[in-house]
């Protein structure tokens, strides 16, 4: 695997990453949303990833032995959860139905805070893996001099 190879599997990383912290910050923002744009309360939602090649068609053909199961990582979508909503009684809001129930989007705090943290290490550690393949090309640099 060359230099460029590894730094296109770790941006590959912090683009999926990064899609995963919008979309936790979404449904945090969203978590007493009562009425969107279609109507409904706010549907929690998910990212889905996918392994992808970081290989050219050409250099598949040439590839060896040593790196020919390197993959990256992308985003395939963004998923609506199929979650019920919380039904709340609350015959004063606004959003209440006939029977004076509203619905909130099923989002727990709890759930989304791990899902941030464990994002936040993913990020983390490809940035590492990035300044790690620096470093390396660095030191290949001054080796030359």
């Amino acid at each position: 695997m060359d230099f460029m190879t590894a730094l296109d599997i770790g941006a590959s990383g912090l683009t999926a990453q990064r899609a995963q912290l919008n979309v936790i910050s979404m449904n945090m923002a969203n978590i007493r949303t009562t009425k969107t744009e279609t109507g409904g309360p706010y549907q929690r939602k998910s990212v889905s990833f996918e392994a992808t090649p970081v290989y050219s068609p050409f250099d598949q053909a040439m590839q060896n032995q040593l790196n020919r199961n390197l993959e990256g990582v992308k985003v395939l979508g963004v998923t609506q959860d199929q979650r019920p909503f919380k039904q709340v009684y609350e015959p004063n809001h606004p959003d209440a139905n006939d029977q004076g129930y509203v619905f909130y989007p099923d989002i727990n705090v709890v759930e989304e805070m791990a899902n941030m943290m464990q994002a936040m290490r993913g990020y983390e550690a490809n940035v590492q893996t990035i300044e790690g393949v620096k470093r390396m090309f660095q030191k290949a640099l001054t080796i030359g001099q």
